[in-house]
């Protein structure tokens, strides 16, 4: 394999005030990297974008550091070893790793994990076998904890964490409905198996929701907040189990909403329903449950249970503007940026 000499990387050039513009980003040509002892160079195959990368380009507080500016965006990768410095790896071996927006990077060899083509498709390792899936996965099992008979509602149900979320619950014999937008994605809903689907931009949607949950909703997994969050809360049954995974609706906010102060309403719900709202971040469960999550997912894949869908996007220029389509909701499942060719396809 020839070694490249030039590397293509979008940097993070500004931090947006609001939703994020083209001019918050640099693409620039930089020299490909050298792997010292121990490392390995990676090509870029597959790029995941996801709802975190936004808060990752400000400057708040929040559970990760933030991008610096004039840094490489950061994000996970499925990528292939052009060079290796490692006994571990080996040119042409296919890894998930986390080189961010770029097409080569260097990672030591440690902190990479081979994939197996033959198990599934490599792209599922940054999508359903992947970060997405495992936040579906370990926030819906281990803090929604739904019984069989049970109501779970899941917003974003078309993307990759809403969709594994609607479908775990049905393989745990509860019953699913799943929010998402516009007509061609609740049709979709009904395709994975949902028992309703619903449309948030209905003028109808509020009396929709009260309609599919004639029992109340057992467990919300959260990972829209807005007008979603609104309609369901007065749904919640006591002892109701709400994960909060993202709050993409409120992601490019700059001031606070307008209207009454609605946090009195919320602490009186959690209160008299004995209500659990338990915020996550994925890799907290990752130590206890990952591997039973690989094993269990996978299998589900594979005996038809668990179904998956991918958007794909190619060419790594074309990366911010697939991520902004992402924050309006534009993508339907899980977007990708295929960055350079599969080697599998």
């Amino acid at each position: 394999m020839t070694t490249p000499t030039e590397n293509n990387r979008v940097l993070l050039a500004s931090r947006p005030e609001g939703e994020p513009t083209a001019e918050n980003f640099r693409i620039e040509t930089a020299a490909v990297p050298e792997p010292a002892d121990g490392e390995v160079l990676l090509r870029t195959v597959y790029l995941s974008l996801d709802p975190y990368m936004r808060g990752r380009m400000s400057a708040a507080k929040s559970y990760a550091a933030p991008v610096e500016v004039g840094a490489v965006m950061e994000g996970g990768t499925v990528a292939e070893v052009v060079e290796s410095r490692s006994p571990d790896l080996e040119p042409g071996d296919l890894v998930l790793s986390h080189l961010g927006w770029q097409e080569y990077g260097v990672q030591p060899a440690r902190h990479v994990r081979r994939l197996d083509p033959a198990r599934a498709p490599i792209s599922t390792a940054v999508g359903a076998l992947g970060m997405p899936g495992f936040t579906a996965y370990a926030g819906l099992l281990q803090i929604g904890r739904p019984q069989p008979g049970e109501t779970v509602v899941v917003a974003a149900a078309t993307g990759p964490v809403g969709s594994m979320v609607g479908q775990i619950a049905k393989v745990k014999g509860a019953r699913a409905v799943g929010i998402a937008g516009g007509p061609q994605k609740v049709a979709f809903l009904q395709e994975l198996g949902f028992d309703v689907a619903l449309d948030h931009r209905s003028p109808t949607f509020r009396e929709d929701l009260k309609a599919a949950v004639p029992d109340g909703i057992d467990v919300y997994f959260e990972n829209v907040g807005g007008h979603v969050w609104d309609a369901v809360l007065p749904r919640l049954n006591t002892y109701a189990r709400v994960p909060v995974c993202g709050l993409i609706a409120h992601y490019n906010a700059t001031e606070a909403p307008e209207g009454p102060n609605r946090v009195p309403q919320l602490m009186q719900a959690i209160l008299t329903k004995s209500l659990t709202v338990r915020g996550f971040i994925q890799n907290e469960f990752v130590k206890e449950h990952y591997r039973g999550f690989q094993e269990e997912v996978s299998a589900w894949i594979r005996e038809g249970r668990v179904a998956y869908k991918e958007d794909v996007v190619k060419g790594l220029e074309n990366a911010p503007e697939a991520f902004f389509g992402l924050l309006r909701g534009e993508n339907f499942g899980k977007l990708l940026v295929q960055v350079g060719p599969d080697p599998t396809r």
